[in-house]
């Protein structure tokens, strides 16, 4: 059954989009929630008359989409979460606890259904997190997770592959032990051939 979108549909298309769907699809969730109207004569006669209206709008959510990745390209979010030994999550993170991470630090409201996280985060770290934000444009968003001891950890964790990564000739020795309270300290020494 041919159907004219009247709203984006991930991964189906966009706004004025005429598509093939299974009848009871468009039936039972497109025209019932308001997503499509049925590609009759008159309908796509009045589509052809909105087009230069709906490609204006096509242009401003893009140039939003465009503008909004950038935001969160540049931005890095922190995610609380109990740390047990050696750096391991009690629980997990999930998309809507990442979605609600940039909602409260950076102002920005976010589909948890559009952060692409694929598995849950069960590990103290840093993480790009993809977020699907408007059609093919996706903006990656920095995400720490841990508590306050997860920030130093992840820093000492840095500077030992800094130093690990140092130019050749220097050998480098790391050692490391986790607290009781789940922080991991981390020692480098540098020591000569």
């Amino acid at each position: 059954m041919q159907v004219i979108l009247l709203k984006e549909l991930p991964g189906k298309g966009g706004e004025g989009d005429v598509i093939d769907v299974a009848r009871g699809f468009a039936n039972n969730y497109l025209l019932t929630q308001g997503f499509a109207v049925k590609a009759t004569k008159g309908n796509l006669k009045q589509l052809e008359e909105r087009k230069k209206n709906i490609a204006k709008r096509e242009e401003t959510r893009i140039a939003d989409a465009n503008a909004l990745a950038e935001k969160l390209n540049a931005a890095t979010v922190h995610v609380e979460a109990q740390v047990g030994e050696e750096g391991v999550l009690f629980g997990s993170v999930t998309a809507p606890m990442v979605a609600d991470a940039i909602e409260n630090e950076l102002g920005i409201e976010i589909d948890r259904r559009r952060v692409e996280l694929g598995k849950p985060i069960k590990m103290v770290g840093t993480y790009k997190v993809p977020v699907s934000l408007y059609r093919d444009i996706k903006g990656t968003v920095t995400v720490i997770v841990g508590g306050d001891e997860a920030e130093e950890t992840i820093e000492a964790l840095d500077e030992a592959i800094e130093i690990a990564e140092s130019p050749a000739g220097e050998t480098v020795e790391i050692d490391g032990e986790v607290s009781e309270d789940g922080v991991v300290e981390v020692e480098v020494t540098e020591t000569e051939e």
